[in-house]
């Protein structure tokens, strides 16, 4: 029997409030299934277990907040299947609030007869978004308080990376496609394994770098508000891999199924907002974190090559630094780096 602790949602957490138990003693529970909800100030996030497990024992109620690491079940394993939880029925008024909101219906529990939903089991989710995007100001204005930003930029010639990306999808399906988000996502990673002194955190007044690249994708939620689930392992996974765990993390944040293990410590952030066409990105650090990769819109500009003018497909990429960890030329470097990746995008 070993213990199932309080997890850390993110570098910044020191407490978790439980909301919720899913699960009694008994019930047994495969790897990925949810034992309980749990809320930090980013909001309520599904716990899921790491390993296949009987409950033996509950340790802690629900609306206690304990320090992470605090053991709040005892657990044993192998484990079977859990049962799955039968859909409520849902009434026109919660309906209608829900579309509003962009509350996801299937992860709220009914507390009316036989489990149906009421416009009254919306206020914890509703009274939750409200938390989340409280808990970014306050995030933000921390960063802009206490980090000493500095700022660089450079553009980006796309024509090779995107002519290459153009002749590797044409062998793949509509679904299997690659975006080009993903080059930019593993070309950081890439200038991260080159330049490491941005992969880390500020903690304590002490810098802790991070072998590990977990890159934090920054994603607008529908109702509004801002998260930034981590993409693990960057470095060392294909593009192919990346392309899906982005398109699983974007669907599970816009429809309320995010875990814990998505916002398992993100060490860096990358924001992207060429979609919404924007050129320039010049983003606020998220603390603990020391730098933050901002990418603008692809756009056509002049541009010359060997005394000839043309037009080709410019991005401007950022990077904002933590002054007290590193400096100008720490981020020319990676900024520098960035770029020599992406024009071997055959490598990535």
């Amino acid at each position: 029997m070993t213990d199932f602790t309080m997890p850390s949602l993110g570098a910044d957490m020191k407490t978790g409030k439980l909301i919720a138990w899913h699960v009694k003693p008994g019930d047994q529970l495969r790897r990925g299934e949810i034992i309980a909800d749990v809320e930090s100030a980013k909001g309520i996030m599904e716990i899921e277990v790491f390993e296949d497990c009987i409950i033996e024992e509950l340790l802690l109620e629900t609306n206690q907040e304990v320090p992470v690491g605090t053991a709040i079940a005892k657990i044993q394993t192998p484990s079977t299947k859990k049962e799955e939880v039968k859909r409520a029925r849902i009434s026109p008024l919660a309906r209608k609030l829900a579309a509003e909101t962009g509350v996801d219906l299937t992860q709220v529990k009914g507390t009316g007869a036989q489990g149906a939903i009421s416009q009254r089991d919306l206020k914890a989710p509703v009274d939750s978004q409200t938390s989340m995007r409280q808990a970014i100001a306050s995030a933000m204005s921390l960063a802009n308080r206490e980090i000493p930003h500095y700022y660089l930029e450079t553009q980006i010639d796309m024509s090779y990376p995107l002519q290459w990306l153009e002749r590797e999808n044409q062998k793949r399906s509509l679904r299997e496609r690659i975006l080009p988000v993903i080059l930019l996502l593993k070309a950081t990673a890439k200038a991260l394994n080159d330049v490491p002194q941005l992969n880390g955190y500020w903690i304590d007044g002490s810098l802790q770098l991070k072998e590990s690249i977990h890159i934090g994708f920054a994603i607008s939620l529908r109702q509004g508000g801002l998260v930034t689930p981590a993409i693990h392992h960057c470095d060392l996974k294909s593009l192919d891999e990346l392309m899906a765990n982005m398109r699983e993390l974007i669907e599970n944040t816009r429809s309320g199924r995010l875990r814990s293990s998505d916002l398992s410590d993100p060490t860096i952030t990358l924001t992207n907002l060429g979609d919404i066409g924007v050129e320039r990105v010049f983003g606020v650090i998220y603390p603990p974190q020391i730098a933050l990769v901002g990418f603008g819109k692809i756009t056509e500009r002049p541009w010359a090559i060997g005394g000839m003018l043309g037009v080709r497909p410019i991005v401007s990429a950022t990077v904002a630094g933590d002054h007290r960890a590193s400096d100008g030329i720490v981020g020319a470097k990676f900024l520098q780096s960035l770029n020599a990746h992406l024009q071997v995008a055959e490598k990535l």
